[in-house]
């Protein structure tokens, strides 16, 4: 009894001490203490007390504006919620914790120690507690920080004053490289394991969590010996940016494995133009799985060999239980841009559907050297439209048809594996998916997939790089082979992912932009290393000047010197998309069949009275056992959506104050429900962003 006596106590300290948390992998109960919920990234929660049938009378129960909300901004993250407390990152990188219950602010702590901050994306925070301290561990800028989740004091034990600068231990002078985080590193008991995206190699490096101490890193671009080397160019591993882990990570805690998924071998020009990384670039555009503990590679499955079409998989595989002849298979489940679903073995990642090789045009862009064959997977059928043809182009008007037909009529439009060209090849589904960072939802109860996805055509074209006809420095060349991919030839940009530069130096002085490009901000990264004194002085000249015209143009004739000509949705005179609706569409996937249950549009245009179209959506789904589907998404409606998740009935609907770019989260505190959900906008540039948290619960 003396015994028993000893260990209730000490169970009671440690509840005292720090909040117990609900530790099934797959699933969260009270707490939505993991980015998506759980280690395996299921977004299910076991919550029923707002069900299918009480759903209808939600009500807003608390709102926190953060007050960082600002044009240009956005706000992407997965609220977090531990023992009654409730996380997020505002727009301006500024981590709030709030009484999740009422929405009455605790602490704030301000990682920019109020210098100025334009942009501050982050998806998601990480968590840690040994039962007597928690952290939350979260990135700003090139720094991982960890603070006091009770205070939002910064631990002074961790890295140099509560901060472990990125740019270290990357292979390369910590001047050349610019580092960035959108997503949040994972932690597997005492190691938060991290990547990364920025000028940058892709390395993925796991930190002690109380000392921030390196304790293992794993090479994405191989170095000599190194299993993949030969893949890449002689020696690529010195030059070589990219193939990171920008979209975050899931975990296996029970077997110690962490999943990785893969961006493309390329950075900025060289996502769609390979001739200086010939082979298949190992590990780009893959799922790789390693051992938590050690960084080992366990095994690996390539998506995409030498990506030319920006394939990277976009959101943490979901992992996944597959029934097969009776037995459960562990798997996990990879949406991707494309519009296709990867079945694997999570031990061995083999794919638990047939696989296709299929055969890839050639490259007409002269020193290109593509791979000849792609896989894609037989089944589950793609959730995305594959090809555009004509008789799929829009209808809304004549004019708009017939200037689609226009377009289409011009561009390179072979399928899924038609590579980048001079003229311009039509990507379909586009650069933003297909599925999106918000990732899939998995209910471990039935062994449904919830896929939100978009349906929108881009196009891909590349462009002769500019030189001056003496060789001499110019700003405007500079600009054009460095700059104008994304804010545009005519500097008007495409707001709001990319803004216009015309009266940038109204805004800014001379040496606020040059330390914004040499430096990097927010998306945009540093070209400090890239760039001569001469060049930086010269595209500032360039930039601040809007009399400035356009370098004359005298291309290179290199054949290895082409550069990527910009982002660019294909849409129709009136800005809406070209192809045919739905633009948007959420979809229910039995992943035990491979076949899909249902499959709606999703999201609308408020102007054009049509509740059929879809729109683009950004922000994944909530699934829950009370039999719903929570999500946002949809960027032109504001709305925030209940669905049956058995029918894909809308059961429930409200306008917010903006939109929601971000995954919700659903908590209990004191036995009751609540749904949480970011509305910061961001991708509409129309609506002014915010910086809000919403909450909702039954009356």
């Amino acid at each position: 009894m003396k015994k028993l006596a000893a260990l209730l106590v000490c169970a009671a300290l440690v509840s005292c001490q720090s909040p117990k948390l609900d530790l099934s992998a797959d699933r969260s109960g009270a707490d939505w203490p993991f980015y998506h919920g759980n280690p395996h990234g299921t977004h299910y929660s076991t919550l029923d007390q707002i069900n299918a049938e009480n759903v209808k009378d939600l009500k807003v129960a608390w709102r926190f504006d953060s007050g960082d909300g600002f044009q240009g901004g956005d706000m992407e993250g997965n609220p977090m919620i531990v023992g009654g407390r409730l996380y997020f990152v505002s727009p301006k990188g500024r981590l709030f914790c709030l009484d999740a219950a009422t929405g009455k602010q605790t602490w704030v702590f301000n990682p920019a120690y109020g210098e100025p901050v334009t942009r501050a994306r982050l998806r998601g925070l990480a968590y840690w507690s040994d039962g007597r301290q928690e952290r939350i561990l979260f990135t700003f800028r090139n720094q991982l920080i960890a603070v006091d989740a009770a205070t939002g004091k910064t631990i002074a034990g961790f890295g140099d004053k509560g901060a472990v600068d990125l740019r270290q231990d990357l292979d390369r002078d910590p001047s050349s490289v610019s580092v960035n985080v959108v997503s949040p590193g994972v932690v597997y008991k005492d190691t938060i394991i991290i990547g990364s995206t920025g000028n940058t190699p892709g390395h993925v490096r796991a930190y002690d969590v109380r000392t921030g101490k390196l304790k293992w890193t794993f090479r994405t671009i191989p170095h000599p010996g190194e299993y993949g080397y030969d893949t890449w160019p002689e020696d690529a591993w010195k030059t070589a940016m990219g193939a990171n882990a920008w979209s975050g990570f899931t975990l296996d805690p029970e077997r110690g494995i962490v999943y990785l998924p893969l961006a493309s071998a390329g950075m900025g020009d060289k996502d769609f133009y390979g001739a200086d990384r010939h082979g298949d670039n190992l590990f780009g555009t893959s799922i790789v799985a390693l051992d938590a503990k050690t960084g080992k590679r366990l095994w690996h499955f390539q998506l995409v060999k030498h990506d030319l079409w920006d394939r990277d998989p976009p959101t943490p595989p979901t992992l996944v239980t597959v029934r097969r002849d009776g037995k459960d298979i562990p798997a996990l489940a990879q949406i991707t841009k494309a519009g296709v679903v990867w079945v694997l073995d999570r031990t061995t990642g083999e794919s638990l559907f047939p696989v296709t090789e299929v055969p890839v045009f050639a490259s007409t862009v002269p020193g290109e050297q593509i791979s000849t064959t792609q896989r894609l997977p037989a089944a589950p059928e793609p959730f995305a439209r594959q090809r555009l043809t004509e008789d799929m182009l829009t209808q809304r008007t004549p004019a708009a048809n017939a200037a689609a037909r226009a377009h289409l009529a011009k561009s390179s439009n072979r399928g899924p594996f038609d590579p980048p060209s001079l003229q311009g090849t039509i990507l379909f589904p586009g650069m933003d998916g297909g599925g999106e960072y918000g990732g899939a939802a998995w209910d471990p109860d039935t062994g449904v997939l919830y896929i939100n996805a978009n349906e929108m055509a881009w196009t891909m074209k590349l462009k002769p790089r500019v030189k001056t006809a003496d060789g001499q420095v110019s700003g405007a060349a500079v600009y054009a082979n460095v700059c104008a991919s994304c804010h545009g030839d005519d500097r008007k940009g495409s707001p709001p992912e990319f803004p216009a530069l015309f009266g940038v130096s109204k805004r800014l002085s001379a040496d606020q932009i040059t330390k914004q490009v040499r430096d990097g901000a927010g998306r945009m990264p540093a070209f400090g290393a890239a760039l001569s004194p001469d060049e930086l002085k010269a595209v500032v000249a360039y930039i601040s000047d809007d009399s400035a015209k356009p370098a004359p143009e005298y291309p290179s004739t290199a054949a290895d010197d082409y550069a990527f000509d910009g982002y660019h949705r294909f849409l129709d005179p009136d800005g809406y998309p070209a192809v045919a609706p739905p633009w948007g569409t959420l979809n229910a996937l039995d992943l035990n069949t491979g076949n899909y249950l249902w499959r709606i549009p999703f999201g609308e245009y408020p102007e054009l009275a049509d509740k059929t179209t879809g729109s683009e959506n950004y922000g994944g789904a909530v699934v829950t056992r009370g039999g719903l589907l929570f999500i946002g998404a949809t960027i032109y409606d504001n709305k925030f959506r209940a669905f049956d998740k058995k029918t894909g009935k809308l059961l429930w609907e409200t306008v917010m104050p903006t939109s929601s770019i971000a995954t919700p989260a659903t908590y209990s505190v004191g036995g009751k429900q609540y749904v949480a959900v970011a509305a910061g906008g961001g991708k509409n540039p129309k609506v002014k962003p915010g910086g809000e948290i919403i909450v909702y619960s039954l009356p």
